[in-house]
């Protein structure tokens, strides 16, 4: 592996969904509860898991759309937690973000040449006499036409759309890319083009990418090196090949059992019982046992910590740790 570009050291950010009766009994949402992994420079992490486990969230603290709530991130060694404006703004351009929605995170007012021009204007990275020439490079880079750069985000397709916010955030050369389900909106052959564009442009550009999905087959695509989550906490971090032929957590072993095979490769569905507790009201101890298919008793209470049970492979699991 190569060396740690970004470290994420007991990140948690907790909401206040309502603050009660002048203050008293204020109810909090554990969004993210205590997570951390590394990210190798040039290597792609995928993070995957339901709906509502915490996943968007990391990537909005990494581009500091969020601030933490407790923990650090550390990005090439230096600690961006606590920094102010000033001091942050350096490090913006260093790590970007790709949204979910093409159409939202584009301004309809703006032509996509203005869109891919301001960022490299605001940063100040170019004289103003040579922004045009690198917005022409970019459009082609991504598979659009130097002629499209007048035209408004709604006379795009989604896909066309996706290309635009990925020149966007190329434009400011940045070394880490945050890509938020970036083709979960989009058919899946226009899926293909741009899973297969980011790849394309992470070998030119030598990116990193922190790719966080639904899909475990667009994951298995992609993906170096896999971190799943469930209800705000990560329970299982892998190389992709081997936590997909050998999942340890048992939600990672359910995830992997519901996700579609191809060919005739027939595998048992793993029916979870049940439904994912609320993040306001978390269980006091694992977040899964009330689900798993494999509690013992002694499971019910006992908060379990990622540890490596092979070399690189981690799960947080009581029955993994020998206790």
């Amino acid at each position: 592996m190569g060396e740690v570009i970004l470290e994420v050291q007991h990140l948690s950010k907790h909401f206040t969904v309502d603050k009660g009766t002048f203050g008293k009994n204020k109810k909090v949402l554990k969004a993210v509860d205590d997570v951390s992994f590394q990210i190798h420079k040039g290597e792609t992490f995928g993070l995957v898991g339901e709906s509502g486990c915490g996943k968007t969230t990391i990537g909005k603290m990494l581009v500091n759309l969020y601030q933490p709530s407790g923990g650090k991130i550390l990005f090439e060694g230096e600690e961006l937690t606590g920094l102010k404006p000033a001091q942050r703004r350096q490090y913006c351009k260093d790590i970007q973000l790709i949204f979910q929605d093409p159409y939202a995170s584009l301004n309809p007012r703006m032509t996509i040449g203005d869109i891919i021009a301001e960022p490299i204007l605001i940063n100040k990275l170019l004289p103003a006499d040579q922004v045009e020439e690198r917005v022409t490079y970019l459009l082609n880079r991504v598979g659009l036409a130097n002629h499209q750069r007048n035209r408004y985000p709604h006379e795009f397709s989604g896909g066309q759309r996706q290309r635009v916010g990925i020149a966007r955030a190329l434009a400011v050369e940045p070394k880490l890319i945050v890509c938020d389900e970036p083709v979960s909106a989009l058919d899946v052959s226009i899926q293909a083009q741009v899973l297969n564009l980011l790849s394309e442009l992470q070998e030119e550009f030598g990116l990193t990418y922190l790719f966080i999905a639904h899909g475990l087959n667009v994951v298995r695509h992609i993906s170096d090196r896999v971190g799943v989550m469930y209800l705000g906490k990560m329970v299982e971090i892998g190389p992709k090949k081997e936590l997909y032929s050998n999942p340890l957590h048992p939600y990672t072993q359910a995830l992997l059992s519901a996700a579609p095979s191809i060919g005739n490769k027939k595998k048992e569905r793993i029916i979870l019982k049940g439904d994912v507790p609320s993040p306001i009201n978390p269980p006091k101890g694992c977040r899964f046992c009330g689900r798993c298919f494999k509690k013992e008793e002694g499971c019910e209470g006992y908060v379990p910590e990622l540890k490596e049970i092979s070399p690189g492979h981690f799960a947080a699991c009581r029955l993994l740790s020998g206790e």
